[in-house]
């Protein structure tokens, strides 16, 4: 299932949700395998990475920002691609996505898209499905402590 789905018939940015990494391991069930695929017409890619039920809500804010103009980075750590959408890539005049593997192989590619004007209205109904399809069941109640939600 998509989470972002970027696309101008020649560039291509998607993040699709994999499923549940261990589910039913309570400290480990809410957390979700992805894998984000970038396609050009030049270069194609992919890479795995493990979202957390906090990198969901940084999505959303994200897609905040992006509607009120401002550039943002999601996923910004060692671990996971860092992913860059720029509203307005000045240069280009369009949407432009830069996803960097700075953690693994050192990999930048940047990606400039002309998308229809109601492109960040379709990235919040993807992220409502996914939220829908794997809500969180567990609560952390204290650091450390994990237990069901009811």
């Amino acid at each position: 299932m998509e989470l972002i789905s970027l696309s101008d018939g020649d560039n291509s940015f998607r993040v699709r949700v994999l499923g549940r990494r261990s589910p039913g391991v309570l400290h480990l069930h809410d957390q979700l395998d992805a894998e984000v695929l970038v396609t050009s017409r030049f270069v194609s890619g992919r890479l795995a990475m493990c979202l957390f039920p906090s990198d969901l809500e940084d999505w959303s804010r994200a897609l905040d920002l992006l509607a009120a103009g401002q550039d943002i980075c999601w996923r910004d750590d060692d671990h996971s691609p860092e992913i860059r959408i720029q509203p307005r890539n000045e240069e280009h005049e369009t949407v432009a996505v830069r996803v960097e593997d700075l953690g693994s192989s050192c990999v930048s590619v940047f990606l400039p898209m002309g998308l229809e004007e109601d492109w960040l209205d379709e990235q919040r109904m993807l992220l409502g499905l996914v939220l829908e399809r794997w809500p969180r069941e567990v609560l952390e109640s204290s650091p450390g402590v994990y237990e069901w939600r009811r």
